[in-house]
């Protein structure tokens, strides 16, 4: 169900607490929805288990999934993969932006840049 990369710089925690918000943003994970538990998931993944706690701890807090106890941890009503995925592609353009801020890259280019792109996109049928 995750998918872990050991290697990655990113916490293992925030790996697991991404993989979900990816999967309720694809429509993989629906609304009510049950979770696997946090045993299964450290079991699976070969972490700690509070590593996959604290996973379920940020998700539940930033009103993603909720808990009931004896019965474990659900997708949130309020869960709306539009907004999830939105909120993904503006931490990569974030990260773009300030890639090409470090780089020197003028302002005035970079929004050349990216009008062009979403020109190109949307003419192209991609975006309607």
């Amino acid at each position: 169900m995750f998918s872990i990369n050991f290697q990655s710089r990113k916490p293992i925690y925030d790996q697991i607490y991404s993989n979900v918000l990816k999967q309720i943003a694809i429509g993989e994970l629906q609304p009510g929805d049950k979770l696997p538990t946090v045993r299964l998931i450290a079991s699976e993944l070969g972490v700690n288990p509070n590593t996959a706690s604290k996973a379920y701890q940020m998700l539940e807090r930033d009103g993603y999934i909720y808990s009931v106890v004896g019965k474990g941890s659900f997708v949130a009503d309020s869960a709306n993969g539009g907004e999830i995925k939105l909120g993904e592609i503006r931490q990569k353009l974030f990260s773009a932006v300030k890639d090409a801020v470090e780089y020197g890259i003028e302002k005035e280019t970079l929004q050349k840049s990216f009008n062009e792109t979403l020109n190109t996109l949307y003419k192209g049928g991609m975006g309607e």
